[in-house]
């Protein structure tokens, strides 16, 4: 598999519905389950796939997003023939523009990709809580003798309008595709992961740069016109966890599932036996006070808790206060949670401080975002 593909992983989308979580970095950078980044999940997967060379394409706030990736030794994909390589927006002769959409960031980069000689391009989102190997869908893919190989999830019929919804025949081949309809005739969603053959993918994307009409998007653009032209397009469905982290609520959602107590999900399914790789913080043991109570949670090293915690994700270097209460929360890194402060249904960012008494609770059903952190002269 090494040899004959590379994964291209789209990590450069702003996030703005995750609110203050991304105002300063960019949506796959942000944490995620205690101990990860959303773009763990990714590059792990491309590291158990056996594929050997990975772009990582960045744009907004990448700064964090590109220390953090590095020259991908966390995921063991820096050896001697593994390559890790991440791709901004550059300078060129035309002049410097950021990337107009999703095919575009891969056209812009198909340098790279003549350079590595690839014989098929994985196509990857950057910001999707999934653990797998693509191994069986590149099979599919080859066995097909498709041209494109779209992984596809089952969606409920009212959640369809969100995702590019395609038909698929009893052959797996694709007859329809439509990117976010009003009316939905199928529920099968594309999950944004493709495979295609290289030589094919490098013709269309040279012909959708010149149509100066086109939003040069992968769901918008090439698919329909890769359908168009009657090129045989192959299904995949996925069967296993996969979750969009979007919004405050779906992130909060996908923390929650890993729980030992979630009736149809937790962390040993959702690994499904796959290793996820990530940054060691070298954090202390966890310490649990006398006082603290903690119940049906997930803590990460390097937390100091006093307090009582239930149903809650907590990562590392955070501190629960004696008296403090903490349920059906996720506390990212760093975060202060003082004595007496109650915190329920609520995700708190990254350093945020929950002050002496401070109520920050959403009625069940929801989830608010608390963020405020210590001013100077605090």
């Amino acid at each position: 598999m090494a040899e004959k593909i590379v994964a291209m992983i789209l990590a450069g989308g702003k996030g703005t519905r995750l609110e203050a979580l991304t105002k300063k970095i960019a949506k796959p950078a942000v944490s995620f389950g205690a101990k990860y980044r959303i773009i763990d999940f990714p590059l792990s997967n491309c590291a158990n796939s056996g594929i050997n060379t990975v772009g990582v394409l960045m744009q907004y706030e990448s700064v964090a997003l590109d220390q953090y990736v590095g020259n991908g030794e966390k995921w063991g994909l820096n050896g001697v023939r593994s390559l890790t390589t991440t791709l901004t927006p550059r300078q060129t002769e035309e002049g410097l523009s950021w990337f107009k959409g999703t095919a575009d960031a891969i056209y812009c980069n198909l340098d790279f990709l003549d350079s590595v000689d690839a014989e098929y391009v994985l196509i990857l989102s950057g910001d999707h809580i999934y653990c797998t190997t693509y191994t069986e869908m590149l099979k599919k893919h080859i066995d097909n003798k498709a041209d494109c190989t779209i992984a596809v999830y089952n969606v409920p019929l009212e959640e369809a309008p969100r995702f590019g919804i395609l038909t698929a025949n009893e052959k797996s081949e694709i007859t329809e595709f439509h990117e976010k309809p009003a009316h939905p005739n199928s529920t099968l969603a594309s999950m944004g992961i493709y495979i295609f053959n290289y030589r094919v993918l490098r013709k269309y994307l040279i012909r959708d740069a010149q149509d100066e009409k086109s939003a040069h998007d992968f769901g918008k653009n090439i698919i329909p016109a890769m359908l168009e032209d009657e090129r045989k397009l192959i299904a995949y469905e996925f069967k296993g966890y996969w979750k969009d982290v979007g919004t405050i609520k779906s992130l909060h959602e996908a923390n929650m599932d890993l729980l030992l107590s979630s009736k149809d999900t937790n962390i040993d399914t959702i690994m499904n036996g796959n290793k996820i790789y990530g940054e060691d913080t070298y954090s202390h043991p966890q310490f649990i006070g006398s006082k603290a109570v903690i119940k049906d949670s997930l803590v990460n090293q390097g937390a100091v808790i006093s307090g009582n915690v239930n149903h809650s994700v907590i990562s590392n270097e955070t501190q629960i206060q004696e008296g403090a209460v903490v349920e059906n929360s996720v506390v990212m890194t760093g975060a202060l949670i003082k004595k007496g402060a109650i915190v329920r249904n609520a995700v708190i960012a990254p350093d945020a401080v929950v002050y002496e008494d401070e109520e920050v609770s959403a009625p069940d059903g929801e989830v608010v975002l608390y963020s405020r952190k210590v001013k100077a002269h605090e």
